[in-house]
C-alpha cells in the first residue's frame, strides 16, 4: 500500500507533512505501527480482547438502564 501526496502550489513542507500524517491515521497505519511495536503473546492478546469485550458489555448494560 503506497500513500502518495502531491504538493499543492506554494504549499509549505509543514502543511504537506500534516496532510500525510492525517492520511496515514485515516488509513489506520499509525494504529497498526503502534500495535506491532512490541511482540504480544497470543495468550495476552486473547486476554486483552476478553477484557475489552467485558467492558463493552458492561457499558451497554449501563446505557440500557
Amino acid at each position: 500500500m503506497a500513500i502518495r501526496i502531491k504538493a499543492r502550489g506554494g504549499e509549505h513542507p509543514e502543511g504537506l507533512m500534516k496532510r500525510f500524517k492525517k492520511l496515514c491515521e485515516k488509513e489506520g497505519l499509525t494504529k497498526d505501527v503502534r500495535k506491532r511495536e512490541y511482540y504480544e503473546k497470543p495468550s495476552e492478546r486473547k486476554r486483552r480482547s476478553q477484557r475489552k469485550a467485558e467492558s463493552r458489555r458492561t457499558r451497554e448494560q449501563i446505557v440500557k438502564r
